[in-house]
């Protein structure tokens, strides 16, 4: 960086029904299965869910295994509109209405048509494991998404260099802002990574000013920021060393409106 506020300016180079039958015998019998009834002869609970509700623990780790979630007891709460046919379709329930009816006569009753709101009903092992795994493969989808994150990609020009930079700031903690960045770059080298200037004291003293922020090769060497090439022409390696310069001895790039 020079230590006056003019430099050469070369030429830029680079750069998303309800019927259900049952058997009777030889013959087959339509069972409406009018369902969770919500007025006439079936007494209601004082208040329906407004939603269905798997029974879960608490607190769930981010992936968990398919044979510890198939060991949970999984529940569902009956809502209004409801029958056993669609119940056992929406859970995967293996045996269809018939064996969800079988594992919860106790609570339903003798007649399987009627289901009132609020009733629990017991799943059964196949719908827990069809549950585990869908829980599991969610997890699973979500945690490798955010794994493989696509690497971000900048345009080879000086937007895309202040970019770069800004991100390579940020894990660092190097404070600064791209007006601030841009506003120094047009100023000590119109934007061109190639600058140097060879008039100054510096360049009499041998280490010219290079690059887009004009940085001497002894402060680019002290402030180079790791993951950066290590080549004072170099735009992103450049911009990131003259920020974490002017972080040490201004407290920003932000803070820098001449020659430094």
């Amino acid at each position: 960086m020079s230590a006056k506020g003019k430099h050469r300016r070369p030429k830029q180079h680079r750069i998303a029904r309800r019927l259900a039958f049952a058997g009777t015998g030889g013959a087959a019998l339509a069972l409406p299965l009018i369902g969770a009834t919500t007025a006439g002869a079936v007494t209601q609970p004082a208040v329906a869910p407004a939603t269905s509700t798997l029974a879960r623990p608490a607190v769930q780790p981010a992936v968990q295994p398919a044979a510890e979630s198939a060991a949970l007891p999984l529940t569902y709460s009956v809502v209004g509109g409801d029958t056993l046919s669609k119940i056992a379709a929406d859970h995967s329930v293996s045996g269809g209405w018939q064996t969800l009816y079988a594992d919860n006569r106790s609570a339903i009753g003798a007649d399987p048509s009627v289901i009132r709101p609020g009733l629990k009903l017991r799943l059964g092992a196949a719908a827990k494991a069809a549950a585990a795994r869908a829980t599991a493969a969610t997890a699973v989808t979500a945690v490798t998404a955010a794994a493989v994150k696509p690497a971000a990609t900048y345009a080879n020009n000086l937007d895309g260099w202040i970019r770069e930079s800004l991100d390579i700031m940020a894990r660092h903690g190097i404070p600064g802002s791209y007006n601030g960045i841009h506003r120094n770059v047009m100023r000590e080298s119109s934007g061109n990574p190639l600058a140097i200037n060879n008039w100054d004291s510096n360049a009499a003293a041998g280490i010219p000013s290079k690059g887009l922020l004009q940085v001497i090769d002894p402060t680019f060497r002290a402030y180079h920021v790791p993951g950066t090439a290590m080549d004072s022409y170099d735009p992103v390696a450049n911009i990131t060393a003259a920020c974490n310069y002017a972080a040490a001895r201004y407290g920003s790039i932000d803070n820098v409106n001449g020659a430094y």
